[in-house]
């Protein structure tokens, strides 16, 4: 599936908004029904190998994704896979640019697939994923602005048992 992309304008500094999107244990409190089961895979939730596997109900499949480069306070790069198997490379990019307001910024998602084989271009074509994929993440950012520019702490996501961890607050 080819890119799809949003984007909107926020009213508080890329910076705040990078590290909120840097800091993968903040995603469910943005992501909405959109996905479900979010588990974090590694202690460290920020920052370059942070990863999170999560569950697409409408897409009735499984999806991993882990952040692979991480350009302060301009851009997010995360890749993992999805589909039956976890055969379908996935990207998604954060981009975060200076916005049109006095200290707001512009943040574009660009969400894409590769799907290895033809049946799984043909089910993407078929069921409208394109579109679907666009709503979500126009969605998606709709709630990214209302918890940013609210400035309510959003319920952020653990590791299960992470609090055992010697030295961990």
């Amino acid at each position: 599936m080819g890119p799809v992309s949003a984007t909107t304008p926020i009213d508080a500094p890329r910076e705040r908004v990078f590290d909120f999107l840097n800091d993968l244990a903040n995603r469910p409190a943005i992501l909405g029904g959109f996905v479900n089961q979010y588990r974090l895979q590694r202690l460290d939730s920020v920052g370059v190998g942070a990863a999170a596997r999560f569950r697409i109900p409408e897409a009735g499949f499984w999806m991993e994704s882990v952040i692979e480069e991480a350009e302060p306070p301009h851009r997010i790069l995360e890749r993992g896979s999805g589909g039956r198997l976890g055969r379908i490379p996935v990207t998604t990019a954060w981009e975060l640019t200076e916005g049109a307001a006095p200290d707001g910024c512009d943040v574009k998602v660009v969400f894409w697939t590769e799907p290895a084989t033809a049946v799984d271009r043909a089910r993407d074509h078929m069921l409208g994923a394109k579109r679907f994929y666009r709503r979500e993440w126009e969605g998606v950012l709709a709630r990214l602005k209302q918890a940013i520019e609210s400035g309510v702490p959003v319920e952020r996501v653990a590791v299960a048992g992470g609090d055992r961890v010697p030295g961990a607050g």
